[in-house]
């Protein structure tokens, strides 16, 4: 009887979740503040004294996730309202580099050392500390980066070039399964699609990772391959 109420008591706290995160609003990970982050750890918490309240009553649980999910609301939409309040629960951002110069102050302050902030510009994109102008933390947590204006890509607005609207790629193929709405969505079909194997060489579907066809109708497929890379070139 008791696993019985612990399934049901399970339940109801996932749809508790699910409809105090809709009020709250959908957020990223990397979008969330330290208020929004603490609040979401301590409604997961107490759904999960919830789901094991055998004894007590479930609706005090229930109660204080519903609090804290209105607190959320409110502070939400007072900090939308009061710049002095934003600033207050999210924080200042952090100059980490600018023109040159590694403020190890700012490094100190938000928790980095030299190795991990060089981690983060290179999962943007940044190898050479020289391309970067300035490299802002943001409140989130998140690193954003100003290229030198020498090392930024040419757009086709600095050359005055008109260019076609872009379309959105889309994945026709994943692990060996064919997805066929995505398919038809293109303009093809299953014969297109394998004639276009054909020509690059690929006799079945399985062997396909992932394959996707642009808005200029190419096909990139990627194939299945158990590579691996051991090197560590940061090491």
């Amino acid at each position: 009887m008791d696993l019985l109420k612990i399934v049901w008591l399970s339940l109801g706290s996932l749809l508790a979740l699910f409809i105090l995160t809709k009020i709250m609003g959908n957020k990223e990970m990397s979008q969330l503040s330290m208020f929004d982050y603490i609040i979401g750890i301590t409604i997961g918490s107490i759904a999960a004294e919830m789901s094991t309240a055998l004894e007590n009553d479930f609706m005090q649980p229930l109660l204080a996730m519903i609090i804290y999910a209105l607190a959320s609301v409110v502070i939400s939409f007072v900090s939308y309202k009061s710049l002095k309040v934003n600033r207050f629960l999210t924080g200042p951002s952090l100059i980490l580099l600018d023109n040159g110069e590694i403020y190890r102050n700012n490094l100190k302050k938000a928790k980095l050392d030299i190795t991990e902030f060089l981690m983060q510009c290179r999962t943007s994109g940044y190898f050479n500390l020289s391309d970067i102008q300035t490299a802002i933390l943001e409140p989130n947590g998140k690193i954003s980066f100003l290229p030198k204006a020498e090392k930024r890509p040419a757009t086709p607005s600095d050359m005055n070039i008109s260019v076609p609207v872009d379309r959105v790629v889309v994945n026709v193929v994943l692990d060996g399964i064919v997805l066929k709405e995505n398919l038809y969505h293109t303009g093809n079909d299953e014969l297109w699609l394998e004639k276009q194997l054909v020509s690059q060489g690929i006799q079945n579907v399985d062997d396909i990772y992932l394959a996707t066809c642009d808005c200029n109708n190419n096909l990139s497929v990627y194939l299945k391959k158990d590579l691996e890379n051991k090197h560590d070139f940061f090491d």
